[in-house]
């Protein structure tokens, strides 16, 4: 259970599940038509020891065999990827991964001349992907800032002390994130992101409808899960319930254009048909959001 001001590293808690989740992009990453191409991340999940991601990347038909669907990282990251690359493009210059865990964007994405990546992320964290990255003599596409603080504390002031500048547009990211925040850090969270925000900056994360059944999870987590090895994730356990504002409405209020897409509408964008997903997977993917913002120039 989450508890206030708990902390993790990378195979403890919250950062567990970053490092499930790149072993997800490692499997999908060897895909004949992967969405996503990771090359660093079957290192992460090699340098932490961990003996269930290891399995997922060292027989992944467990994954495509599994009652969750198959593609569902490979639309996530492809959703933020754009988004990252789509800013630049129109001229942005500066980039803030929220809760980077080992996200490997500074890395991988063709950033242009003069782009700034701020990651921020517990301690513990940053310096586990700085250490493996270093080994495998891996350097950055940008100028990539480390900002080692909890989201629950005033990382705007550690943020700004990287050198961030709210006067100039950011594309921001908070992707896979909201559901570990308690209801009142998630809503500060957006507070201090408008308020760092310059007009033409934007914004993307995925959100949870609020209706979504998490007790169901949990028991089929238990009942279908628990021999393989994603099953020794207590998802529910680590996330929070409590109440808070739907961003979407959220930023609208606050003067951001905003657009979501479902699963199946990323899907159909990028020309990967989703496999059927069990109940109550199926449900937790169908309850799922991509949300875009913007806020206007």
């Amino acid at each position: 259970m989450r508890t206030e001001g708990d902390t993790w590293d990378i195979v403890s808690s919250v950062g567990m599940t970053a490092l499930f989740v790149a072993a997800i992009r490692a499997v999908e990453s060897k895909q004949p038509d992967a969405l996503v191409h990771d090359e660093f991340a079957a290192l992460f999940v090699a340098a932490s020891g961990d003996p269930t991601t290891n399995q997922l990347i060292d027989n992944p038909q467990l994954w495509a065999d599994s009652p969750l669907g198959t593609e569902f990282m490979g639309l996530r990251s492809k959703f933020f990827d754009n988004l990252f690359l789509a800013a630049a493009e129109a001229g942005v210059r500066q980039a803030v991964i929220v809760a980077a865990g080992l996200d490997a964007r500074a890395y991988r994405l063709d950033w242009p001349q003069g782009m700034v990546v701020y990651e921020i992320d517990q301690p513990k964290v940053l310096e586990f992907k700085r250490q493996v990255l270093a080994d495998a003599g891996a350097a950055p596409k940008a100028d990539r800032r480390e900002v080692a603080v909890d989201l629950r504390e005033n990382w705007p002031a550690a943020l700004i002390e990287e050198g961030f500048d709210p006067a100039v547009p950011t594309v921001w990211s908070a992707e896979g994130l909201l559901g570990y925040l308690p209801g009142a850090a998630q809503d500060a969270l957006f507070a201090r992101i408008d308020q760092l925000s310059a007009p033409g900056s934007s914004l993307a994360c995925d959100v949870f409808d609020t209706d979504l059944d998490y007790q169901q999870i949990a028991d089929f987590q238990a009942e279908q899960l628990r021999d393989l090895p994603f099953g020794k994730i207590d998802f529910v356990d680590l996330v929070y319930t409590d109440d808070r504002s739907d961003p979407a409405e959220w930023l609208t209020n606050q003067g951001w254009t905003t657009t979501s897409a479902r699963p199946e509408e990323l899907a159909e964008r990028y020309d990967r048909p989703l496999t059927a997903a069990l109940q109550p997977m199926a449900q937790m993917f169908n309850n799922m959001r991509y949300l875009s913002a913007a806020k206007p120039a």
